[in-house]
């Protein structure tokens, strides 16, 4: 019988889904197509998320007939993929900081075989590290029509990293005040880089340990209210009085925050940018002089 009402929930979604797309066609609205702007990384995560949402609601709400149910699964459809998920976008970031080592000492080289400033940059374009190299890419494409200094500061918003603020930093500096020694503080900088990512990846070790019980907790949390739903239905019966909803909805409020706690405890804080507002130059590119 329980599986009868799930099937009855599911077609139940697929003919809202159908009535919305009817809706969308009889009032000409366009469904945006994949490309590189629309369908990046950031909104494939949040259709997913929302598809687990609402197809965990739809499920939920017609094998129990619970209302704070279908509620609290759909929280859990979004906010799973979340606390699941894997150390790939940190390792990307990591990537990124190494990337960033990688063109101030591709640049650092190429200024040593006595070329500007500009001329290294469009040098190192083709052959600079694949996780910039198409923000590298586009400063050298911008450089042709728009002087060095806001060309530099619109790349630094483009790579949105802390690390390559400071490499920034240093390069508008020497292309507003005719800096020497820029090589040498390029040298420094990368060696600061890497030295971060060797940090980063020895703290990533040591929170691996907590996202494994994280994810156990939540394995064990969610077999154990699947078993009682299946295995032995009338314990759950207080929950379908208005009672029991208020009951479930406080406690489903508990779990979502010990979750979120332990999720937050897993994720190291965010470094600010020093370079997205105002665009100051900061004093961190001392050795810089003019």
């Amino acid at each position: 019988m329980g599986a009868v009402t799930a099937l009855a929930g599911l077609l139940g979604a697929g003919v809202g889904l159908g009535l919305v797309l009817v809706w969308a066609g009889w009032h000409g609205v366009s469904l945006p197509r994949r490309t590189r702007a629309s369908a990046g990384p950031r909104a494939e995560r949040a259709t997913l998320r929302l598809g687990l949402a609402a197809g965990a609601a739809v499920l939920v709400g017609a094998a129990t007939g619970w209302p704070v149910g279908a509620l609290l699964a759909g929280l859990a459809g979004w906010g799973l993929p979340g606390l699941l998920a894997g150390p790939k976008g940190r390792a990307g970031g990591l990537a990124r900081v190494e990337a960033v080592a990688g063109w101030a000492e591709m640049l650092r080289d190429t200024m040593a075989g006595a070329a500007g400033l500009e001329q290294a940059i469009v040098a190192t374009a083709p052959v600079a590290p694949l996780a910039i190299r198409a923000e590298v890419a586009t400063l050298a494409v911008r450089l042709d029509g728009e002087r060095l200094a806001p060309a530099l500061r619109g790349f630094a918003d483009e790579v949105a990293d802390p690390t390559m603020d400071l490499v920034v930093a240093a390069l508008v500096l020497a292309a507003e005040h005719q800096a020497s020694r820029l090589g040498e503080l390029l040298g420094s900088l990368a060696q600061a880089a890497r030295d971060q990512a060797t940090m980063r990846l020895r703290v990533e070790a040591g929170r691996a340990r907590a996202r494994t019980s994280v994810k156990v907790v939540l394995g064990v949390t969610a077999g154990l209210a699947l078993g009682l739903a299946v295995l032995n239905r009338s314990y759950l019966s207080p929950y379908d009085t208005a009672v029991g909803q208020l009951v479930l909805l406080m406690i489903g409020a508990m779990f979502a925050g010990a979750f979120t706690w332990l999720s937050r405890m897993t994720r190291p804080a965010a470094p600010e940018r020093f370079l997205a507002a105002g665009h100051a130059e900061p004093a961190v590119a001392h050795g810089v002089r003019p």
